[in-house]
């Protein structure tokens, strides 16, 4: 880089000067930064100076850095990036992707009966969905008076950081946690803040006033299966209520598949929770149902109407139309119990050979420690199976696969219980 790029005389100028020439494309992902003395010295300031600034810079999600390699311009975040690309031939346990055995048919004669679509006068939430959220509110001991709809967890998280939390801001998260997520921080220039997890969900942080939300999984968290204890909610509920302006996010995506109903809260005054269709009624159709305090719902209603407008009427009634026919036929009771059978015989035929896992818990995915994740899914790979690398997942926390139940059987279980023990335990090869 050539003194030229740079005209400043302190921190907050050489954060303005890079920022711009990174979102200016002059400086490019992956390219090096000077190191922190030869700045100091082309500008003529202080080495804290360019310490501080780089420190911000790296906070805000634009900039790495990397030890003797240096601070180089952040990689543009992107979910696809994170996944591990799955050969041809395995049985997919990685992707992620729900039974579609166990989601309800779409009815045509239902869809006939809709007539013509509505036009742009017709923005606004189904009466029908958020009648059928209420109900599932009121026995999750949920408040409900402030609701709205939007296009999945995501869009919802994303709306509601963007209107209260300022880039370069900490916000707590799980550890593992949700790559999607990890994505969107860095989007947002938000760093997070990682919290380790165990058997009852993830640990409750000493206060910090200076992070701005928390992002807690109810149930059957991603990747761990991980559900928050009541103790532990209860927990993490009194924190929130001793720094009213953090943002309480809970998001609820296993929803009515769950083993259990969420006990009562004494919920602070910025909360927000997010019910995804996706799990139960089918990923496709991008519908999330949101409850929380008032100033933050009207809000993402407002921000809404200025982007996307609304959800798609059509798919809100077919929504409410499925959510409704799947309680009365009992398709999410069944769900839950094949998710669960799959679960206990995988979980089951491990402890069988010997191996535990730490966090048994509920939902689609099973979190494995192993001590070399490339290895493992190598060894999986040459025995048929395809399963999810635990980089993309983690922050802080140790290697581990993740192996997801949407495309195993119960019959299969035990022959991939096999085939784990026997791929943690291979020899290792001597070079010489």
């Amino acid at each position: 880089m050539n003194t030229y790029y740079i005209k400043a005389s302190n921190a907050v100028e050489i954060i303005v000067s890079l920022e711009e020439q990174i979102r200016l494309g002059v400086l490019k992902p992956g390219e090096s930064l000077p190191a922190i003395r030869e700045l100091a010295q082309q500008i003529g300031v202080s080495p804290n100076t360019v310490a501080t600034a780089y420190a911000k810079l790296r906070d805000a999600g634009l900039v790495v850095s990397d030890g003797r390699r240096g601070t180089t311009v952040a990689l543009p975040p992107s979910h696809g990036d994170m996944l591990t690309e799955l050969p041809a031939g395995l049985i997919d346990l990685a992707s992620g992707n729900v039974d579609g055995n166990l989601l309800p048919p779409l009815n045509a004669a239902w869809l006939a009966r809709q007539g013509s679509l509505t036009g742009y006068d017709a923005s606004g939430d189904a009466s029908c969905l958020l009648d059928v959220a209420r109900h599932w509110l009121t026995k999750e001991h949920l408040p409900s008076a402030e609701m709205g709809v939007f296009s999945g967890t995501l869009e919802a998280i994303a709306i509601a950081l963007r209107l209260r939390v300022t880039p370069g801001a900490r916000v707590w998260v799980e550890d593992p946690c949700w790559p999607p997520l990890l994505a969107l921080l860095a989007s947002l220039r938000i760093k997070p803040v990682p919290l380790p997890m165990d058997a009852h969900g993830c640990l409750v942080p000493k206060p910090d006033k200076q992070v701005m939300a928390m992002i807690l999984t109810l149930r059957a968290h991603n990747p761990t299966g991980a559900t928050l204890s009541e103790e532990r909610l209860n927990a993490m509920a009194a924190l929130m209520q001793q720094q009213p302006h953090t943002l309480f996010i809970l998001d609820g995506y296993w929803g009515p598949i769950a083993d259990q109903s969420l006990p009562k809260l004494n919920l602070p005054a910025n909360w927000l929770y997010i019910l995804s269709v996706s799990k139960f009624l089918g990923p496709d159709l991008r519908v999330a149902v949101v409850s929380g305090s008032a100033a933050i719902v009207a809000d993402m209603r407002r921000q809404q109407s200025l982007g996307p407008r609304w959800v798609s009427l059509l798919l809100q009634k077919l929504a409410a139309h499925l959510w409704l026919e799947s309680e009365q036929n009992k398709v999410l009771s069944y769900a839950q119990q094949s998710y669960a059978a799959r679960r206990a015989a995988l979980v089951h035929g491990l402890a069988d050979l010997g191996l535990d896992i730490p966090i048994t818990g509920e939902g689609l995915h099973v979190w494995l420690p192993v001590v070399d994740e490339a290895s493992t899914l190598q060894a999986l790979a040459a025995k048929g199976w395809g399963v999810q690398a635990g980089h993309p997942f983690r922050l802080q926390s140790p290697p581990a696969i993740r192996i997801s139940l949407g495309n195993l059987t119960v019959e299969e279980a035990s022959v991939l219980a096999r085939d784990i023990v026997s791929s943690l335990h291979r020899p290792k090869r001597s070079w010489i």
